[in-house]
């Protein structure tokens, strides 16, 4: 019997989350989900009081996830810019600790759309590990409860972490006790050869966090991403922690732009999330049915 939650993240109706958005957080726990995943864009301006208000509430479970940017870049030739990686970094667990969260995922370890045009580096590597481990060592000190998963996604976003292979020796080179690997099937799609190699890979001691997407970042369960497969391997694993749908809508701009979202699936964000949910929980339960022993079938103790 399956132990993960279903969640849904903020990015389906919002794309940069304020105070206008706190409704959110009602929509979501009315719509059937388990867990909140706060897309934290600017953890310096995030309404941390105002969510933990609205939070409690309801029973929703927060998760946070950021993305690194240009200018907050751990694998910058630039010290500066990855001394202000790491204020980011500290400040989402900041903000996680005063939300309770204790998942903190996304491009967390590079700046997402940084791509060099080649191979990752020795000195990147050491670069990005090291500041990390930072992160990892202030997590540890100022709120243990905290895990801290790295996000590998695909080549055309970065060219650091793009296989669970890779987050795995990441979080083995970082060596703190607190940082785990963070999939995403959409991702998955593009860089693994199936969907349940990568999960055995990470196994229970590695894997943190997952976000149940489309190929195409449609609603779940409609295209090419094998689920059934998929979550078998999770409870294969005994994985007890979130799956989290996560798209966004084409109006938003920039992130639509820098995910390359050219088209509609739903005529709302919210609609693909409730579809998606509806699938995944029937496949989710098509998987449990396989799991379980039929009633003829009898088991010695």
């Amino acid at each position: 019997m399956r132990k993960f939650k279903f969640g849904v993240d903020t990015f389906i109706w919002s794309e940069v989350f304020t105070e206008e958005d706190l409704w959110v957080i009602a929509k979501a726990d009315e719509l059937g989900f388990e867990v909140i995943d706060f897309a934290v864009a600017h953890p310096d301006t995030f309404p941390v009081e105002q969510v933990k208000a609205e939070l409690a509430k309801t029973d929703l479970i927060p998760v946070t996830t950021t993305t690194l940017g240009l200018d907050t870049n751990p694998i910058s030739p630039d010290p500066a810019i990855r001394a202000a990686a790491l204020a980011h970094m500290k400040l989402m667990v900041d903000v996680s600790k005063e939300l309770g969260a204790t998942i903190s995922g996304g491009v967390n370890y590079a700046g997402w759309g940084y791509i060099t045009r080649k191979m990752k580096t020795k000195q990147e590597w050491a670069w990005g590990v090291e500041n990390m481990r930072q992160v990892c060592e202030y997590a540890r000190e100022t709120y243990p409860e905290l895990t801290i998963v790295v996000e590998c996604v695909n080549r055309f976003e970065t060219h650091f972490l793009n296989t669970a292979l890779e987050a795995v020796e990441f979080c083995k080179a970082v060596g703190t006790d607190n940082i785990k690997v963070h999939l995403d099937c959409f991702h998955m799609s593009h860089e693994e050869s199936n969907f349940v190699d990568p999960v055995k890979l990470c196994g229970k001691k590695y894997l943190g966090y997952v976000h149940v997407n489309e190929n195409q970042r449609g609603i779940p369960g409609t295209g090419m991403v094998n689920f059934h497969d998929f979550f078998n391997a999770l409870e294969d694993i005994d994985y007890d922690g979130y799956c989290v749908i996560e798209s966004f809508d084409p109006n938003f701009e920039e992130l639509a732009g820098n995910c390359a979202i050219w088209r509609r699936f739903c005529e709302t964000g919210e609609e693909l999330a409730v579809r998606g949910l509806e699938n995944l929980a029937r496949i989710a339960d098509e998987v449990d049915a396989r799991r379980e022993p039929g009633p003829g079938l009898q088991l010695a103790d």
